[in-house]
């Protein structure tokens, strides 16, 4: 059921507070420093500001500048976008902590949500001139350095700081937290629908903003299947992804920090992944547990957060020059949902140093449109219990009907299998229809047979000749986990998942084969 309006409002509202309540406020008429009861540091000073975006627009701002700002020094910038539906005051709990670092603080509503006037652009150029007004207005009217200028902020904020690293080039360091940087490999992989989180995105657009024509055309094509207009869409998300722009981003030179959670139910960390390896200037990227923007949402309430602290070190080293380490650490940082530390590496690539090869042998006739119980969970939740408790979304391995699942399973492992990376799996699909979607699953399986889900991914097919086989490579979400000694990894794959639209017509069936000129199989990364 969509939650009411009202109802979203006034659990925003209660967000708002906590944020408030974690926040010392002082609402002054210009930065300057501020003083509290004798004894006591002065706190930074915070002021609500309109700021006036491209076209004309209305942005709700914030200011948070340094206690001792007195107008005789300048100090660095950082711009925080606000999340997609997200309130004014979502950062102000991080802005007190970096200007009482020695910062400019502007968090700013971004168009179409909240008092922000126009409509949402879902990160269009729209968007990333009203970051570049942002910054021309803090320039004119803060003591802000327009040599160190950085950005960040989670989901949508990060996926704008992207696009304006792109595009303008005062932005010398950017924190990406919860981001994008293929739109498209985010809630169409595989060429199949997220519907979950497209859905969850355009209620809660709906809800909290005043979406434009064009994202509401996008979305009803896209949540309807309307094939005429892939290429429309695609064109759509492709103008709004970092990664298109990953040569203007080098040739601008920002320092990149990349954040994002393994379970990230919006935009999974392989098109994370992908990007960093395109970065040419500094870089760094950070995956742990969890689901979207859990990595660094207690940070939001002014919590110790490892999230924020890295994202601080950032700034700090690439705006400040402080001489932190952080710019000689292992750029990559893993941090596996098994165990509760950091492993770092030199780069994506040196994550996996081996393969577990899985056969798919036989053929296997399923009955399509039907749930066989294999499936991702649900947004948000699954990871979460996952992030917290180590309860991934499960299954009776022995029990899935074979029907309507293919499962094929290694033997048990003597010693534990680390897998770091992005499984692959590879096979033969023969459909008695043009259209039909495949889920892959690969589950760590007890001696019981109960499996836990390691990670997944959806394919879905068009434009086939029933009848005629064809090959599909299909990469699954990367991932870091332990399996234990004596456990076995299981391979499933049926044609429905709650998480995805599937495009099985009525009746239809769907064959798995292994030619002997071209085996399937699934190739399993692992760091020995």
């Amino acid at each position: 059921m969509t939650p009411s309006r009202t109802a979203l409002r006034a659990a925003t509202a209660a967000v708002c507070a906590a944020v408030l309540a974690t926040t010392t406020l002082t609402v002054a008429p210009a930065a300057g420093a501020v003083t509290t009861e004798q004894g006591r540091a002065a706190a930074p000073a915070v002021r609500f500001v309109d700021i006036t975006g491209d076209g004309g627009v209305t942005l709700k701002a914030n200011v948070t500048t340094p206690a001792d700002a007195d107008g005789s020094r300048r100090y660095p910038l950082v711009v925080l976008p606000t999340s997609w539906s997200m309130p004014q005051v979502e950062y102000l709990a991080q802005a007190r902590k970096l200007a009482a670092a020695g910062y400019v603080v502007i968090g700013y509503n971004v168009r179409g949500f909240w008092q922000s006037g126009g409509e949402i652009e879902t990160a269009g150029p729209r968007d990333v001139a009203d970051a570049s007004k942002v910054i021309d207005w803090a320039l004119a009217h803060t003591p802000a350095d327009p040599a160190k200028v950085g950005m960040g902020g989670v989901s949508y904020g990060a996926g704008i700081s992207l696009l304006t690293a792109a595009q303008d080039r005062r932005v010398r360091a950017v924190t990406a937290l919860s981001g994008w940087a293929d739109l498209i490999d985010s809630i169409y992989s595989g060429r199949t629908q997220h519907l979950q989180a497209t859905a969850m995105l355009g209620a809660s657009g709906a809800l909290t903003g005043r979406p434009g024509p064009e994202l509401r055309s996008v979305l009803k094509d896209f949540l309807g299947s309307n094939l005429a207009k892939e290429k429309d869409m695609i064109a759509w998300g492709k103008k709004r992804s970092p990664a298109t722009y990953v040569d203007r981003i080098n040739a601008n030179g920002a320092a990149i920090m990349l954040g994002n959670a393994w379970g990230d139910s919006l935009f999974p960390p392989n098109q994370y992944a992908d990007f960093f390896e395109k970065l040419k200037g500094p870089k760094r990227l950070e995956f742990r547990p969890g689901d979207h923007a859990t990595a660094e949402g207690l940070g939001l309430f002014g919590l110790p957060n490892d999230t924020w602290s890295h994202a601080r070190e950032w700034f700090d080293h690439y705006l400040k020059g402080t001489d932190n380490g952080i710019d000689r650490a292992a750029p990559v940082q893993l941090k596996p949902r098994s165990t509760g530390g950091y492993e770092g590496y030199r780069s994506w690539r040196e994550v996996t140093s081996g393969q577990r090869r899985i056969a798919l042998d036989g053929s296997h006739t399923l009955r399509t449109g039907l749930d066989s119980g294999a499936d991702g969970g649900l947004i948000f939740l699954s990871s979460v219990l996952d992030q917290f408790l180590h309860l991934p979304p499960t299954a009776s391995i022995p029990l899935l009907p074979r029907s309507l699942a293919a499962v094929w399973q290694s033997e048990p492992y003597r010693t534990t299998q680390h897998i770091r990376g992005t499984a692959t799996l590879h096979t033969t699909l023969t459909g008695t229809a043009e259209s039909g979607t495949a889920v892959a699953y690969l589950y760590d399986v007890d001696a019981l047979g109960i499996g836990k889900l390691v990670t997944h991914a959806p394919y879905t097919f068009h434009d086939r000749t029933p009848g005629t086989p064809f090959g599909v490579d299909l990469d699954l979400f990367s991932t870091a986990y332990d399996v234990p000694a004596g456990h076995r990894l299981a391979v499933v794959v049926d044609t429905v998942d709650p998480l995805y639209i599937a495009h099985n017509p009525s009746g239809a069936k769907l064959t798995l084969s292994s030619p002997a000129s071209d085996p399937s199989s699934l190739s399993v990364p692992i760091h020995d």
